[in-house]
């Protein structure tokens, strides 16, 4: 974590169109079913993948981590992240054991002031592609990271 300097407004706001490294991911029987069973549920008929996947298989497929995710907008500490939301668009059930083409890229990051508390706002926006290039999952997980000294 970056706790030598506050990053300036434009730093953070020059990350919107930033790419991460994509890639693929595939996701195994065992993957899913431990992932199920962690949720109570029960697995999903012809190898329907749980939606709980979508917390982490679209971050690894495009080849970051959490980490850098938390780096690349010079968070203060893990502590300084706030959840603002994560929406999931589901156009196509996932499946085991098909590789998926993964992209993503930052699509907002900005500033903002409510009353003594200063933030930046930072928008991830993840695509989960089948082989053919269909769309099957879209992932938008949008984060404050709290600045301390502004």
């Amino acid at each position: 974590m970056n706790t030598a300097r506050v990053p300036t407004e434009a730093e953070i706001e020059s990350l919107v169109g930033y790419e991460f490294p994509g890639g693929e991911y595939t996701i195994e029987h065992w993957e899913n079913f431990l992932l199920t069973e962690c949720t109570g549920g029960e697995l999903l008929p012809d190898g329907m993948v749980h939606p709980i996947a979508l917390f982490h298989v679209p971050i690894l497929g495009a080849n970051t981590s959490i980490a850098e995710m938390f780096a690349l907008g010079q968070a203060e500490s893990d502590s300084s992240i706030g959840i603002e939301s994560y929406v999931w668009e589901m156009p196509k059930m996932l499946h085991e054991d098909i590789t998926y083409q993964i992209t993503a890229q930052v699509t907002e990051a900005d500033r903002r002031r409510e009353g003594k508390r200063t933030f930046d706002r930072i928008q991830f926006c993840f695509e989960v592609a089948e082989p053919g290039g269909d769309l099957a999952a879209r992932c938008t997980i949008t984060w404050t990271y709290g600045r301390s000294t502004l």
